[in-house]
């Protein structure tokens, strides 16, 4: 079992950890601990390196299982290396996911309205939720409300908790469809705090102020009640 550092601090960009085995179909190793995200909930995988003396193994993508797919030769089983991640384009990942949650959190407080589907880049990403009518000026308000949230300093709090337990908190599930595997004995939420709370697997800043201005930059419909919006964030 791998321990999961991103599930408990965002922050960590280095790291040092032990190769415990091999993947060779997808020419990957398995760590006894990593700061990479594998990718989820929308949010693309990290990328970065392993070093071990001086030799540099790229880190090209992680796949399902905390998989590091590497190029070239893989470290031997039982090697220490250092894993460096991205740090710029994780950054501006946890950025980014956390304005999709603030669109989320101000979208279901005022309006009601459910998620139906989503996805990231660094500094951009779409989210499509239940409405039936959409319009300029509606897409305007929740542009000034999702910046609102940003400008009010809201602290990002992330807890694991027991499955029984984090089911019991009203609306933990924000997308129409639950997208949580049957079984898991915990569940990690992340909260905005005094806005949004959910589950959620991937990476937050500790604050909404490090968001930065959010801006809604189109929207569509995209048939039905399924309607679409878009965000980017400056660098």
């Amino acid at each position: 079992m791998t321990e999961l550092l991103y599930h408990v601090d965002s922050y960590v960009r280095e790291f040092s950890a032990q190769v415990v085995g091999h993947v060779p179909e997808q020419n990957g190793v398995l760590l006894d601990r990593t700061a990479f995200y594998p990718g989820g909930g929308g949010q693309p995988n990290d990328l970065g390196q392993f070093l071990v003396g001086d030799k540099v193994y790229p880190v090209t993508s992680v796949a399902r299982g905390n998989v590091h797919i590497l190029t070239g030769e893989l470290p031997a089983v039982g090697t220490t290396v250092t894993g460096q991640l991205d740090w710029d384009r994780r950054y501006k990942l946890m950025r980014t996911h956390t304005a999709m949650h603030i669109l989320c959190g101000v979208v279901f407080r005022d309006y009601g309205a459910s998620v139906t589907g989503g996805n990231m880049e660094p500094l951009s990403g779409r989210m499509d939720f239940e409405f039936e009518r959409m319009q300029k000026e509606l897409v305007d308000e929740i542009e000034t409300r999702i910046n609102a949230e940003v400008d009010a300093a809201r602290d990002i709090r992330v807890e694991i908790l027991p499955r029984d337990e984090a089911f019991k908190i009203p609306d933990l599930i924000r997308t129409k469809i639950n997208l949580l595997p049957e079984g898991i004995p915990e569940v990690r939420t992340v909260e905005i705090v005094g806005l949004d709370l959910q589950a959620d697997g991937g990476t937050h800043v500790a604050n909404t102020r490090e968001v930065g201005r959010i801006r809604i930059t189109d929207y569509k419909s995209k048939g039905g009640i399924n309607k679409r919006i878009y965000i980017e964030m400056d660098v």
